[in-house]
C-alpha cells in the first residue's frame, strides 16, 4: 500500500489518486476534501499534518456538525450489553464446572448479576475517553463520544457521563427519547456531563 497516495475531492467527484508534490498543482483550499490510505473517511486538508506543512494551512478547529441518531446508539448499546453479557455467561459456565447443587449454582448466577452494571460503568467510562472514544459497540457503528467542540473527553468528563445515565433511565427512559427533542440528538446524560455523540462527516 502506497501512503504517498491521496484522492481529491473535486466538484463533489474524488479524483486520483495525487502524490505529494502533485498536490500542489492543484490549488486545494483548507476546506477540500482527501483522503489517503489508511484513513476511514475523508477529511478536509487542515485536518492533515502533512498538507498543513505542505501547503502552509492552519488547522482549523471546528465545532461537530454530525450527531448519532438514537437508531445507531440503540445499536451500540446494545452490542455493548450482548458483549458484556457473553463474557457474564461464559465466566458463570466455567464456575459451574467447579459448583455443585441447583442452589448454589443459582446462587452462583444470580449474586455477581449487579456487577455487569458495575463493568459496564467502568467499561464506558475508560474506553470513551480513551484515545478511539468509544466502546467497541460505537467503534462498529462508527460514531463515538466527544465534549461540545469535538475533541476526546477526560476520564472524569467521562465517568459523570456515564454514571448520568441513571438521570435518563428513571423517568420512563424519557431521558433517552429526548435527544429527538434536541438538535444535537443529546440524552439527558449528555446535557448533563456537556459531551456529543458524533459521527464522521460523509461525503
Amino acid at each position: 500500500m502506497n501512503l504517498d497516495q491521496y484522492t481529491v475531492v473535486i466538484n463533489g467527484k474524488p479524483k486520483g489518486p495525487y502524490n505529494l508534490s502533485e498536490l500542489k498543482d492543484l490549488n486545494l483550499t483548507p476546506n477540500t476534501f482527501i483522503r489517503k490510505p489508511g484513513m476511514d473517511d475523508y477529511k478536509e486538508a487542515h485536518a492533515i499534518p502533512e498538507l498543513r506543512e505542505l501547503l502552509g494551512f492552519s488547522f482549523q478547529k471546528t465545532a461537530p456538525q454530525y450527531f448519532a441518531a438514537f437508531d445507531q446508539r440503540l445499536l451500540a448499546s446494545v452490542i455493548d450489553h450482548f458483549i458484556i453479557f457473553g463474557i457474564y455467561i461464559f465466566i458463570i459456565l466455567i464456575s459451574f464446572m467447579f459448583i455443585e447443587g441447583k442452589d448454589q449454582r443459582i446462587m452462583a448466577f444470580a449474586v455477581p448479576l449487579p456487577s455487569i452494571f458495575i463493568f459496564k460503568l467502568l467499561y464506558g467510562t475508560f474506553a470513551e475517553s480513551s484515545v478511539k472514544q468509544a466502546t467497541i459497540g460505537k467503534r462498529l457503528i462508527g460514531i463515538k463520544v466527544s465534549d461540545l467542540e469535538g475533541s476526546r473527553v477526560s476520564t472524569g468528563v467521562s465517568f459523570v457521563r456515564n454514571f448520568s445515565k441513571v438521570l435518563s433511565v428513571l423517568p420512563v427512559f424519557f431521558g433517552y427519547f429526548y435527544s429527538f427533542l434536541n438538535k444535537k440528538h443529546q440524552c439527558w446524560h449528555d446535557i448533563a456531563a456537556n459531551t456529543l455523540v458524533i459521527k464522521d462527516r460523509l461525503i
